[in-house]
């Protein structure tokens, strides 16, 4: 009687890492990102890009996440690594930060987006609206997107006069008028045109 040796048999599953960024655009503060694992088992309902959930929602997936994924991490590039490396740079370098922080490791990551980080240690591709098309990477958008926000909360406290609990860093027009009045403060950006302009402003 013969056996069929690959009945039952499945190929080996792969650890792989959705990463995602939260703070290109704003004029303060530093860039985060997040890198998550989901196991193939035990799915997470209403993940999205974070983009398209209330605050609120956010918050509960942020938790659900936290406790339920494989491994997740968040990292960070500060406003002095956006003005020495522009923005761009510095995003690449919390991306690949927030991978490397994985435990246990990836063995391939899929980056939202349309630019794979340089020196990343695993194989990695990117994937063009990869925060509304893969769960792992709309995971990852939640937490870098809840992290950020928990930080411009921390801002508020250190600089409340300029509604960072409110518009985020965003260049909206109540910032730009608090920019105006108040001038820049060290969370923000100076490589970015209104604060540079400030600082140029004031040197001529």
């Amino acid at each position: 009687m013969q056996h069929d040796l690959l009945q039952g048999w499945e190929p080996p599953r792969i650890r792989v890492a959705g990463i995602d960024e939260a703070g290109r655009g704003p004029l303060a503060g530093p860039v985060f990102a997040a890198a998550v694992i989901l196991s193939e088992d035990i799915g997470i309902e209403g993940l999205d890009d974070s983009k398209k959930l209330n605050s609120l929602r956010r918050e509960e997936l942020a938790i659900e996440i936290r406790e339920r994924a494989v491994a997740w991490s968040i990292a960070s590039a500060s406003v002095a690594e956006i003005d020495s490396l522009n923005i761009l740079g510095a995003t690449m370098l919390a991306m690949r930060r927030a991978c490397e922080g994985l435990n246990p490791a990836p063995q391939q990551a899929l980056i939202d987006g349309n630019q794979v980080p340089p020196g990343m240690l695993c194989a990695a591709q990117y994937v063009i609206g990869g925060d509304a098309r893969v769960p792992a990477i709309s995971a990852a958008s939640i937490l870098a997107k809840t992290a950020r926000d928990a930080y411009c909360r921390e801002m508020h406290e250190r600089y409340p006069g300029y509604g960072f609990d409110q518009h985020k860093g965003y260049a909206t027009a109540a910032h730009l008028d608090c920019l105006q009045r108040l001038g820049p403060c060290e969370e923000h950006r100076r490589s970015f045109a209104p604060v540079r302009l400030h600082y140029e402003a004031v040197l001529t």
